[in-house]
Order: structure tokens, then sequence, then C-alpha cells
């Protein structure tokens, strides 16, 4: 079981610094337990969530980040209203494996329309389970 946290949030540039500096503060805002256990999976797809609020959102980007006990959750907070949602890539395309790579990774994850404008992309990691193998 993870220590229970208080909600840690940080404001993020909204440019290509954005993932690295939401990596560095999910490092510092996650509890021993999930350091240990799955770390490397949220740094992946929080750099992945933050891309994409970089790349489709509109600023101001938020993180946040909460140890509730048994589970990780990370939010992304932009002021774009259109939801994120699971695409097919072809091999050819770029870009297009972000969101499929939070639904095949993550235990959950989902979008939430926020009041006025703008939307939470989140996702959740359980301790002691590690992602799934390809």
């Amino acid at each position: 079981m993870c220590e229970v946290s208080d909600p840690a949030e940080t404001r993020l540039p909204n440019d290509k610094t954005a993932p690295g500096s939401a990596r560095a503060f999910l490092r510092e805002a996650a509890c021993e337990v999930h350091h240990a256990e799955v770390l490397g999976e949220a740094e992946l797809l929080v750099s992945e969530l933050v891309t994409n609020a970089v790349l489709h959102g509109a600023p101001p980007i938020t993180l946040r980040v909460e140890c509730d006990g048994t589970r990780l959750r990370v939010s992304v907070t932009d002021r774009n209203s259109d939801p994120a949602y699971v695409r097919d890539a072809g091999p050819e395309d770029e870009s297009g494996r972000g969101i499929r790579l939070v639904d095949f990774i993550s235990d959950e994850w989902g979008v939430e329309p926020r009041l006025g404008e703008g939307k939470d992309v989140w996702f959740t990691i359980r301790n002691g389970e590690a992602a799934p193998t390809p």
C-alpha cells in the first residue's frame, strides 16, 4: 500500500520542455511505493498526455498527481474542450499512438470536461501491477 498524500499540482510550460518538466514533477510527487513499482510506466504515460496537451490543447496546462493508498492517479488539464481518444495510427503515421499507449498500460483512463472550457485527461496505475507486455 502506498502513502496517501495530498494532491500535488503544477502548471507546465506550453512548449517542448513540458514533458520533461512533467516527468520531473511526477518523480517528486509520487510516493516511494510508486517509485519502486510503477514510476517508469507513469513517466511514459504522463509524457504522452503532456505532449498531446502541448500539440493539440490550449494553455494553461496543469499536471496533478495523487496517491490514494492503492493507486497513482495522474491528470493533465488544458483549455481545449476537444476530447482525447484512441486513434488508429497507420504504420507510416508519425503520431497518433499516445492515447493508445495510455489505454494499454494504465489500469484506467478517461477524459472529463471542465466547467467553462477545457478538459482533464487522466490515468491510474495500481500498486504492484506491472504493465502488460506486448
